[in-house]
């Protein structure tokens, strides 16, 4: 939609250049809906328990349930929905599956987050 387009207000006044010039940094609208998707994830405040404790530490999932009084089923629903969403990766050693962030961009993520509620 270009700016003639839209409808003006007596007491709006759009400068024109700033919109032109941040409409050409907007990434497409599926990019963004996936970013919306992917902060909703962090929404859901077992998934952000899930997520702190494996900052400290790669876990197992029987390790995550007694840490955070949990059923395993209830850690491993959670797991899968942060593996989907590509924030936690896992590694298998004999029968076990150990769990931790999926990259420095997820640690960074939580510890900014934590940052700012703590300012």
């Amino acid at each position: 939609m270009a700016i003639s387009d839209v409808e003006h207000c007596d007491f709006i006044h759009a400068h024109k250049d700033i919109v032109e010039a941040v409409r050409e940094k907007m990434p497409d609208d599926d990019i963004l809906c996936d970013l919306a998707e992917l902060y909703k994830v962090f929404g859901d405040s077992t998934r952000i328990r899930i997520l702190y404790v494996l900052l400290e530490s790669e876990m197992c999932v029987c390790d995550i349930a007694l840490l955070l009084g949990m059923s395993q089923s209830a850690i491993s629903h959670q797991l899968r929905v942060l593996k989907q969403s590509k924030l936690v990766g896992s590694r298998r050693e004999g029968k076990t599956v150990f769990y931790a962030l999926a990259d420095d961009h997820v640690r960074l993520i939580i510890q900014k987050g934590m940052e700012h509620i703590c300012e």
